[in-house]
């Protein structure tokens, strides 16, 4: 009996059968994303194959967000050429600065992600959209050009693990934290190439947006794609949003042939912080007493206005550590404005936090947010490699938007159930 990676791959092929784990499929993609970074190089591609007039230009979407607002002449050339691409090739889809945000939240937030979609991204956190149901996975700029002049790609399709999370989160326990004891117990090569299925009463409770923070970090662990099963919150999310039909794919329940099965008990799963250099370095942070000079909260991980709601209410009423800069970055133009609305920018600032505007360039130690040699910061993101966040003699510890504001305010890495203790 099939998973739910295998019924898409064998829906979109054409073979009106779910595929099987191991076979190579061809398959028709419903979209196909770029940036800033990957879209260049991808177009490049596009012209050397001479398809122009072939080009599936409706299902490709381009974002403006890696090296935005461009930090030097470099990036902004970067910038300028894929402005010109988009332009040149007639791209419908296309979000500059100021009017998108960072490529996985626009892509959700703008309805092109649904339940049984196949869809690519020239970026590996594409698996994000799992979390809605899809098939989502990332490739190379080479890939993304092909599928872009002809609208299909072939696939290996993967094995699939099955992850089922009982119980009742503690407090301030998120998405973020089950995924990261996911890693912490399979290792970042304890998926390779295999999709991986969510489930439990854990999971169904959760919010859509620590959902998509754990289908995010399902290539942490090498994974080739991270799915949730969509129900009522994914629909009612979808209503008025979404592009287009969709049809909801589900896995033949228990008679699925899954490559393994994990189970958790939700109840011990404490906050938890990845230390340096990898996802899988996870321990209580409780246990830790590491100072900090940077606190960021944001990403295509954490920048969604859940993620800023649980770190505004650690923070209200009290100041960042004078030794520590702490950096807000709203996940897209909408989550900002809507933080706005909410009065929450003005709490992050009263405390003493810098918030700017949607980018991704510290998580990926491009910009607004780059650490120096010894430097230490607690990161709402979902990569802790050396010099991941800038100097390759710094350190990145990953935990969740609670950990990250309440370590802002004491100066080191904090479980913020230990300021509960101190009201």
């Amino acid at each position: 009996m099939a998973t739910i990676a295998e019924k898409i791959l064998g829906a979109k092929s054409g073979k009106g059968q779910p595929a099987t784990a191991g076979e190579i499929v061809e398959c028709e993609i419903d979209y196909i994303m770029v940036n800033d970074i990957t879209g260049v190089p991808a177009f490049e591609v596009l012209d050397e194959l001479g398809r122009e007039a072939e080009l599936k230009r409706e299902r490709v979407v381009v974002v403006q967000d890696h090296y935005v607002p461009n930090k030097d002449v470099a990036s902004a050339e970067q910038a300028k050429a894929l402005r010109r691409y988009a332009q040149r090739y007639r791209i419908p889809h296309y979000y500059e600065i100021g009017r998108g945000g960072v490529c996985h939240q626009v892509m959700i937030e703008d309805g092109f992600v649904a339940p049984g979609r196949l869809i690519i991204g020239a970026d590996s956190h594409t698996c994000s959209y799992g979390a809605l149901g899809a098939f989502a996975t990332g490739v190379g700029s080479t890939e993304a050009a092909a599928a872009m002049a002809t609208g299909r790609l072939w696939f290996k399709v993967p094995e699939t693990q099955k992850f089922v999370i009982h119980g009742t989160l503690p407090r301030y326990v998120m998405g973020k934290d089950i995924i990261l004891h996911i890693i912490g117990d399979i290792g970042v090569s304890g998926s390779l190439y295999k999709a991986q299925e969510f489930y439990g009463s854990a999971i169904e409770r959760l919010s859509l947006s620590d959902r998509i923070t754990i289908s995010n970090m399902a290539i942490e662990a090498g994974g080739k794609a991270g799915i949730i099963p969509p129900d009522a919150q994914v629909f009612e999310y979808l209503a008025g949003r979404v592009r287009g039909e969709y049809t909801p794919v589900y896995a033949d329940g228990k008679d699925a042939d899954y490559e393994a099965i994990f189970e958790y008990d939700a109840a011990e799963i404490p906050p938890t912080v990845a230390k340096p250099p990898l996802p899988e370095n996870t321990v209580p942070a409780r246990d830790l007493d590491v100072p900090i000079e940077q606190a960021y909260l944001g990403s295509c991980t954490n920048g969604r206005i859940e993620d800023l709601r649980v770190a505004a209410s650690i923070l209200r009423g009290k100041k960042v550590h004078p030794g520590v800069r702490m950096i807000v970055v709203p996940a897209s133009e909408q989550v900002f404005r809507q933080a706005i609305e909410e009065g929450l920018i003005q709490t992050f600032m009263q405390a003493g936090a810098f918030v700017c505007g949607a980018t991704c360039g510290a998580c990926l130690g491009g910009h607004m947010g780059v650490l120096a040699a010894g430097e230490r910061c607690i990161s709402s993101t979902n990569r802790n490699f050396i010099g991941r966040m800038g100097h390759k003699d710094s350190d990145v510890y990953l935990a969740n938007p609670a950990v990250v504001a309440a370590s802002a305010i004491t100066g080191r890495i904090t479980d913020p159930t230990e300021l509960d203790r101190q009201v």
